[in-house]
């Protein structure tokens, strides 16, 4: 008789959290790993950890929320603190589980949340892996066209297929040709639920204060931040630029980095093999 896979014993729930509901994803056993997915279009929990999951449930317990904003959980973020609003909420989803300590893990607006989380409360967080963080250093020039549409994405004519497309074709990845059209599809209809359209989870600060308030380079906890962290970053990020994985590294006490060439802003998708490798590998490490 074969033994069950991952896959077949995660459990998929929604939780009241702090007002809100939290669908999430529970997978393995061991050590308390929470995934926060990215910020995109149509984005969830599972279509941004397809490839991580399980590969990782095989050594930790994986949760993996929507988050707020985003897929089966409740809509709507704080426009004026974004990443404050969502740490405050996954502190919350970590209280429901009843989990006083994790290791947290995050993917562009999942990473940015990641660092809130540590730089607001870093005795609950254990070890923290930031794939391409957004807010790193956003106030020092121009964002990137990437950036922008995604931040862009419903303003105009509103969502699109063919926005999307060129999002996630010429933004998100660095080699397109794996990205199928029901993969396109399935993001597209989930940017278009009513409650999202009406009350879009990212939108572009109105100045330049207000990226500046974003801006963890400017925060004056990340260099006392002791919490180990291991940034990884696609060379080729046309939405968050890699040079920010150095910025990080020279301002934090215990960061280590590892760069992927011919890769974009979707580093756990485009290289997923080595990265659960080196999550893995870096979570379980002893470091003195």
């Amino acid at each position: 008789m074969n033994a069950p896979t991952q896959q077949a014993l995660s459990t998929s729930t929604t939780l009241d959290v702090q007002g809100r509901h939290i669908h999430l994803t529970d997978a393995g056993h061991g050590p308390a790993l929470l995934m926060l997915h990215g910020g995109g279009p149509g984005a969830s929990g599972m279509s941004n950890y397809s490839r991580n999951v399980f590969p990782l449930a095989e050594r930790f317990r994986v949760i993996v929320p929507d988050l707020p904003g985003y897929g089966a959980s409740s809509k709507g973020i704080n426009p004026q603190d974004p990443f404050g609003d969502l740490a405050a909420s996954m502190f919350g989803l970590l209280d429901a589980l009843q989990l006083e300590r994790a290791h947290v893990m995050g993917n562009s607006l999942g990473g940015a949340c990641a660092l809130r989380m540590a730089l607001d409360r870093p005795g609950r967080i254990d070890r923290l892996v930031l794939m391409g963080p957004g807010g790193v250093g956003i106030s020092e020039g121009k964002p990137t066209a990437g950036l922008m549409r995604l931040l862009g994405y419903y303003q105009g004519e509103g969502p699109t297929l063919e926005k999307l497309r060129k999002f996630i074709r010429e933004d998100l990845v660095y080699d397109s040709s794996r990205i199928t059209e029901s993969l396109l599809r399935e993001r597209f209809e989930a940017s278009i639920d009513p409650e999202v359209v009406a009350n879009p989870p990212l939108r572009a600060p109105k100045d330049l204060e207000g990226f500046k308030r974003l801006d963890f380079l400017l925060d004056p906890r990340l260099p006392e931040l002791d919490n180990r962290t291991l940034v990884l970053w696609g060379t080729e990020d046309r939405v968050n630029p890699a040079s920010g994985a150095c910025a990080l590294q020279q301002r934090m006490r215990n960061c280590d980095v590892y760069l992927f060439s011919r890769t974009g802003h979707w580093v756990q998708w485009e290289r997923a093999d080595e990265f659960n490798n080196i999550v893995a590998t870096f979570l379980n490490a002893d470091h003195a």
